[in-house]
């Protein structure tokens, strides 16, 4: 068979990393040196590789996040924001989410609360975790009841994904409704997935935030005892670049 032919097949059955690494390997004039199990183990590499690349970038897409580039290896450390470097390390490895913990990251608005939760978005999707944004007024919108339908399909989306970020939060009136259906949100991410919570708010200050004692007394039993808290402290990151450009520009 030529190796068009084979160029063909392999795109006809999706085998694109392959295929790819294939056609790299007619100019490569060391090639001829590999025998056939090191041929073939190169070009299984390229297609577990590929494949694992693409479901990244569907992951990406799908999230939502709002800062798609935002990694954890960039997090400014020299910032005095009360982050630890060991602290980020551990809970880089997505352990957490695997054990159905929770996090939440409180501190003064600019400290990059949610840089670090997208960060730590990044950080699950790239171990093939599906992960979804909202802030947390449009979440509260789209948990009212609706006619169209779409309510079942919003909750079959958060119910699938391993991490649900939830940033803003508490940053608008919380609804009956929405406080309804979020309690059962945080119900069903208390046996399976995990939520990522960022906020304003002082986690000492959510029992009077959600106002009825008995929902407030659960959603607090279900995340906050299950929950890393980092909590974020200093001027804003986006004064401090701004004094930094400002002085750059002199």
């Amino acid at each position: 068979m030529s190796y068009q032919q084979n160029q063909t097949l392999l795109a006809d059955l999706r085998f694109l990393g392959m295929a790819s690494r294939y056609e790299c390997m007619q100019t490569d004039p060391n090639i001829e040196e590999l025998c056939f199990d090191e041929l073939l183990s190169l070009l299984i590499d390229a297609e577990v590789h590929d494949r694992r690349q693409r479901k990244i970038q569907r992951l990406l897409r799908a999230s939502k996040l709002k800062y798609p580039t935002a990694f954890l290896e960039n997090v400014d450390f020299k910032a005095r924001r009360g982050l630890e470097k060991k602290t980020v390390a551990n809970l880089k490895t997505c352990n957490w989410i695997k054990r159905y913990q929770h996090m939440i990251i409180e501190g003064p608005t600019g400290v990059g609360k949610t840089w670090l939760a997208c960060a730590f978005g990044q950080a699950a999707i790239r171990q093939s975790m599906p992960v979804l944004y909202w802030r947390f007024p449009r979440l509260i919108e789209a948990l009212e009841i609706r006619l169209d339908g779409s309510l079942p399909n919003l909750r079959a989306r958060i119910a699938k994904c391993s991490l649900l970020i939830v940033d803003d939060w508490a940053i608008c009136p919380m609804t009956v409704n929405g406080r309804r259906e979020l309690f059962e949100i945080f119900e069903d991410k208390n046996e399976v997935g995990s939520l990522l919570i960022a906020s304003q708010l002082p986690v000492s200050e959510w029992h009077d935030y959600v106002s009825e004692p008995t929902v407030a007394d659960a959603m607090i039993d279900r995340v906050v005892h299950r929950s890393h808290l980092l909590s974020l402290k200093g001027e804003s990151m986006r004064k401090l670049k701004r004094s930094e450009l400002e002085v750059d520009n002199v």
